[in-house]
This record gives C-alpha cells, sequence and structure tokens, in this order.
C-alpha cells in the first residue's frame, strides 16, 4: 500500500516538474521571439503569406460563430433586463458583453484552433523531418525566419478579427433584439453610450493582441519540440490547442480583472 501511494506520488511530481520545465521552455521561446522580432531583415514574405493563410481560414468560421453569439447574448440580456424593468439598457449590456469578453474569446479561440493547429503541424513536420536542424547548421535562425513571421501574423488577424466578431455580434445582436423581442431600434442605439466607453474597445484590442502571441508561441513551441515521429506531431498538436485554450481563459479572467479595477465603470 505504501509502495503504491510512493509511486503516485512520484508520477504527481513528475507531472508537475514537467508541467513546470514546459512552462518555463515556453516563456524562453517567448522571449527568443520577441528578441528576433527586432533582428533584421524581417521576414516580410513569410508574413504576409502566414497572414493571409490565417485569415482565409478563420475569416468564414468567425463570421458564422459571432451571428448566433450576438443573438444568444442579445435574447438573454434583454430577457434578464427585461424582467427588472431597465429595457433602455439592452443595447448597452449586450454591447458591453460582446466588445469587453465576447469577441476577444471567439477570436482567440478560432485563432489558435484552426491557425494554431495549422502551425503546429507545419513546424512539427519541419522538425521531423530535420529542416529545422538543417536551418541551423546553415546559419539561419529558425526562430526568426519561421517562428517571428507567424507569431505576428496570428497577432495582426486576431486584432482584425476581433473587430469583425465585434461588428457582425452588435449587428446580430441588434436584429434579434429589435425583431424576436420587440425592441425599439432607437433606444437599442441610444444605449451604447449608457455603460459603454472607448476603454472598453481598447481592452477587447489588447486582449486579442495577447491571446494572439499566447496561441502562436505555444504552438510555435509544440511545433519545435514534436516526439515520436509523425505521430508526435499529431500529439503535440492536441497538445497545443488544449494549452492554448487553458491559458487563454486563464490570461482572459487576468486581464479582465485588472482592468476592471484600474478602469471605473461608467457612471460610478
Amino acid at each position: 500500500m505504501a509502495s503504491a501511494t510512493t509511486r503516485g506520488i512520484d508520477r504527481i511530481a513528475k507531472a508537475g516538474n514537467g508541467a513546470l520545465a514546459q512552462s518555463g521552455n515556453i516563456v524562453q521561446l517567448f522571449v527568443d521571439v520577441a528578441r528576433q522580432s527586432l533582428v533584421r531583415p524581417f521576414q516580410w514574405r513569410e508574413f504576409i503569406q502566414q497572414a493571409w493563410f490565417i485569415a482565409s481560414v478563420t475569416i468564414l468560421p468567425t463570421a458564422l460563430i459571432a451571428i448566433p453569439f450576438g443573438a444568444i447574448v442579445s435574447l438573454q440580456t434583454g430577457s434578464l433586463i427585461k424582467q427588472i424593468g431597465a429595457e433602455s439598457y439592452t443595447g448597452a449590456a449586450s454591447v458591453l458583453v460582446v466588445i469587453q469578453q465576447g469577441s476577444p474569446l471567439v477570436t482567440s479561440l478560432l485563432v489558435a484552433g484552426a491557425a494554431g493547429s495549422a502551425v503546429a503541424a507545419d513546424i512539427g513536420s519541419r522538425t521531423i523531418r530535420e529542416e529545422i536542424d538543417a536551418m541551423e547548421v546553415l546559419g539561419i535562425n529558425p526562430i526568426q525566419r519561421l517562428v517571428v513571421p507567424r507569431v505576428l501574423a496570428m497577432i495582426l488577424v486576431a486584432m482584425l478579427l476581433n473587430g469583425l466578431v465585434a461588428v457582425i455580434g452588435i449587428g446580430g445582436g441588434y436584429v434579434f433584439n429589435v425583431v424576436l423581442q420587440n425592441g425599439t431600434p432607437g433606444a437599442y442605439l441610444a444605449s451604447f453610450s449608457a455603460l459603454a466607453q472607448l476603454p472598453d474597445l481598447y481592452i477587447s484590442t489588447i486582449k486579442a493582441a495577447i491571446f494572439g502571441v499566447i496561441a502562436g508561441v505555444v504552438a510555435a513551441y509544440k511545433g519545435l519540440n514534436p516526439k515520436g515521429g509523425p505521430k508526435g506531431v499529431g500529439d503535440a498538436v492536441n497538445q497545443s490547442v488544449v494549452i492554448t485554450f487553458l491559458l487563454l481563459f486563464l490570461a482572459n479572467l487576468i486581464i479582465t480583472a485588472v482592468y476592471l479595477q484600474i478602469v471605473p465603470a461608467k457612471g460610478s
């Protein structure tokens, strides 16, 4: 019994040490990416190609998810606000939810799930084919050549998609509120300025950029460190998506808590 307990403790300790080591490696890769971003020449062609690829695989799914998301937020908040007799604030509440929380998370999850998995698979396949080792032998830094353009492309596309989700989400919420809940169009639009403020848009964009960094760095790290050949690449892709999702929700919690402490609510 004691030996079984000891083995269990050893496994837990080993898993904890592995998680800490992996966290440290990811942070180190982030530092390397930040440093190599300043190295010239910048890989503009790779950056543009990756930005176009990421946008092409995420724009349509993002738009399709943003419509029902905005509708759900509008219907739910409209129903709740109607119960407390504050129908004039339906638009403001919907806008706050979509801009502050909804659009960055929807954007980041799609970027991590679609683009992040593709980046992890691409870099992972290069790694097992020993292309990364060949680049290092030739004196080419693979982080500056491959990782930096992909991470920066994810940041750019995430920020642009964040604006797209916000516009579509608010528009979808407006339509569903007016059509299904018999809301007043003028009241919905006029209430935007009642609770929402310009820093809400700033924090939404900042969140999208940070989420893009997290998704890009984690995907690149997993792609650079696959284990077990082609099967290891598939495992690395799955792990990158799971780890990214966990980090995104944790980062969103921290950023939101800090923002609400620094920026007072409008009217307070």
